[in-house]
């Protein structure tokens, strides 16, 4: 399994799928944002927030297209099929491998980020909390959709529109945490519901996603 995750790792890096591009993309994202809405301080601090995780999603979702795709070309999600290591365990891992590479920088970075959109100092702090909960969910529903759509030709659009309105839910309560840990609120009620929100889909959808790669390598 180590080595799995340590092979996933180097390919998402190899590949241009790994941190450089997601971060890349989030900065571009942060830095856009001020020119349309315009320079005003306390208009993008409001909207921080929303901003930097929408910005922390779509970067996300880059990458997706490649968990599986790479595997399938080259036969090894043949052997990783009928290898000793069951099927949900090897999706596991690769969704461990995709947040590694794609989410955790842009979690390190966010802070940095922040900065260019005027977020005040007590929102640091939640905005990555908030984006620790709420990005594993991001990768493991990412590998379900990446799963659906391994060895169709240009299945990259169709991955997007499969998998965007499943993220609706952790977008929500990750920015409402955001939000609410900036303006100095409670954020216990959507902590709560992010945690559950990761913790479910972890605890389900790699099964779902196995029995789905095992359809498709019929």
């Amino acid at each position: 399994m180590i080595a799995l995750l340590g092979r996933d790792m180097r390919l998402a890096v190899r590949a241009g799928g790994g941190f450089g591009l997601g971060l890349a993309f989030f900065l571009i994202v942060v830095t856009l944002v001020p020119f349309g809405v315009g320079p005003q301080s306390a208009l993008l601090a409001r909207i921080a927030p929303g901003i930097l995780w929408l910005g922390a999603l779509l970067a996300c979702l880059l990458s997706l297209d490649r968990i599986f795709a790479l595997d399938w070309e080259d036969g090894s999600l043949d052997l990783l099929a009928t290898s000793p290591l069951p099927l949900e365990a090897a999706v596991s891992i690769k969704a461990l491998a995709h947040w590694l590479t794609s989410a955790v920088p842009l979690i390190v970075a966010a802070p940095l980020f922040a900065l260019l959109l005027s977020l005040p100092q007590a929102g640091y702090v939640p905005l990555v909390a908030s984006l620790a909960l709420g990005t594993p969910a991001l990768g493991v529903i990412g590998t379900f959709g990446a799963a659906l759509t391994v060895g169709l030709k240009r299945g990259g659009l169709l991955l997007s529109l499969l998998v965007l309105p499943l993220y609706v839910p952790t977008l929500i309560f990750g920015a409402e945490m955001a939000r609410r840990g900036t303006e100095g609120l409670d954020t216990t009620t959507p902590m709560l519901m992010l945690a559950g929100i990761s913790f479910g889909v972890i605890a389900v959808l790699p099964f779902a996603s196995a029995a789905v790669l095992r359809v498709n390598l019929r």
